[in-house]
């Protein structure tokens, strides 16, 4: 499989989280071609600030792999890291990561690139960048249309 394939798994992953009524946020976690981690947005549904796609789908790796570790992996989510994952991306010392849209607010790749940290990830952004925003604007048109029904 390749990049495009992965970020498939991560938009179809992002398209459950939406149906549940969280932010379209998917995460794939593979190591030499294996996936073994799986992950998407379940803030609204846990009502958890930490249920983040890319924590979810790095834990189950760790587990799946028994160790925090993740050296020889490479992480594929919809949307760029926030702060919080990009912390866990480094602390588990994954040494890839590509993601589809851009996030402009809270997007903190640029972050590592401008710091001396002792673990380095390399960042691809822009994968399959069309089809991750398309899933971000709908779900907050959907939520706007959804807020003005409901004050009529």
């Amino acid at each position: 499989m390749d990049k495009f394939n992965y970020m498939q798994l991560a938009i179809n992953l992002a398209n459950k989280a939406a149906k549940q009524g969280d932010i379209p946020v998917g995460a794939v976690v593979v190591c030499n071609g294996n996936i073994v981690g799986t992950g998407y947005n379940k803030k609204e549904k846990k009502k958890n600030a930490l249920m983040h796609a890319e924590i979810i789908a790095i834990n189950k790796a760790s587990k799946k792999l028994k160790d925090y570790r993740l050296e020889d992996c490479e992480l594929y989510v919809t949307f760029e890291p926030c702060l919080m994952c990009v912390g866990a991306i480094l602390s588990a010392r994954i040494k890839k990561v590509y993601f589809g849209a851009f996030d402009n607010r809270f997007g903190a790749c640029k972050l590592l690139t401008e710091n001396n940290f002792n673990h380095k990830a390399s960042f691809e952004g822009g994968v399959m960048e069309e089809e991750c925003s398309k899933l971000l604007t709908s779900f907050f048109k959907g939520l706007r249309q959804n807020k003005e029904q409901k004050r009529k």
